[in-house]
């Protein structure tokens, strides 16, 4: 078994079709079907049902699948970390993160990174964190910045995660007027009035907001639904209506207001993850510092965000 075997199967797999796996593979199709059928022989098992236009996995392509996709991509981690032996002129980093952590910490951070090591690959996965979490466990990712309570507790065995910061939920709007007589907090209750506007189903900004309402029977005025990060600050921008976000998101957007918000307070964790049986590679670990002390460096301009990360920050020098 080979890895040009393995691409080979994962190609199929992700195609469902031989005649498109070997263009997207550059090779013939009996060159491909040849590599399909040894790799079947050395392990013992077809992957595949073969039906006319229809290919898909058996039990034991379903097995092998995430494993040659881990085997496919700690190769090419190795490489890249060859590569770096002379110094960081070379590399790569795969960061992941949620969208609101993207219109903040690694707005801040990408810039000052490209900048010191201008050779380095930079490949940015912008998803919830459920999703990121398993993108580190197939090694598709080197970090990913996630929330604490997306957590997959099975996570907790094969990923490292460092807390980087807490930050509280805060309602953002156009004008301080939005907040009627409220002006600098609001109540749970007082915000459920108010013309808002909400994310996506797969936010986890989201659920955490609906919860809060459903705990306290509340019903939200709920005047667009569905938005994406991006769209909801530039609704918010136009006076469509108010929105929650996390604090970091509001930093450097002199467009906007903000208004905290109690009874209850609502806030999230997020942490700094990679796999921890993988050691990260000299521009991961330029990466990892970099977002430490940005992180730092953003606490220090709103008393709604904490920075956890300052003890991380040392170890990690």
């Amino acid at each position: 078994m080979n890895l040009e075997q393995l691409q080979s199967f994962l190609t199929v797999a992700e195609t469902g079709h031989f005649t498109r796996a070997a263009a997207q593979l550059h090779i013939a199709q009996p060159t491909l079907s040849r590599q399909i059928s040894t790799l079947e022989s050395e392990l013992g098992s077809e992957l595949f049902y073969r039906a006319r236009g229809n290919i898909t996995l058996t039990a034991a392509g379903e097995t092998l699948l995430p494993v040659a996709a881990r085997m496919l991509a700690d190769a090419e981690q190795i490489r890249f970390q060859m590569q770096e032996l002379a110094g960081l002129h070379r590399g790569r980093v795969r960061l992941g993160a949620p969208p609101s952590m993207c219109v903040s910490v690694v707005a801040e951070t990408v810039g000052p990174y490209h900048r010191d090591y201008p050779g380095v690959d930079l490949h940015l996965r912008e998803s919830g964190s459920h999703h990121l979490l398993n993108e580190l466990n197939s090694g598709t990712l080197d970090l990913a910045l996630v929330v604490a309570s997306e957590h997959d507790p099975s996570s907790a065995e094969s990923l490292d995660h460092i807390p980087l910061l807490e930050e509280e939920l805060v309602v953002i709007a156009s004008d301080r007027r939005h907040f009627g007589r409220h002006r600098n907090q609001l109540t749970l209750r007082q915000l459920a009035d108010l013309p808002q506007i909400v994310f996506s189903d797969s936010y986890d900004l989201r659920a955490t907001t609906m919860d809060a309402y459903r705990q306290q029977k509340l019903e939200p005025n709920i005047v667009l639904e569905g938005a994406e990060m991006d769209a909801v600050l530039r609704f918010v921008e136009r006076g469509l209506g108010v929105a929650v976000v996390p604090a970091t998101v509001l930093l450097d957007r002199p467009n906007l207001v903000s208004c905290r918000l109690t009874d209850p307070a609502l806030t999230r964790t997020i942490s700094l993850a990679h796999r921890r049986e993988v050691t990260l590679s000299r521009a991961a670990r330029a990466m990892q510092e970099l977002i430490l002390s940005t992180v730092q460096d953003l606490a220090k301009q709103s008393p709604a965000i904490r920075s956890l990360s300052e003890d991380q920050h040392r170890s990690a020098r």
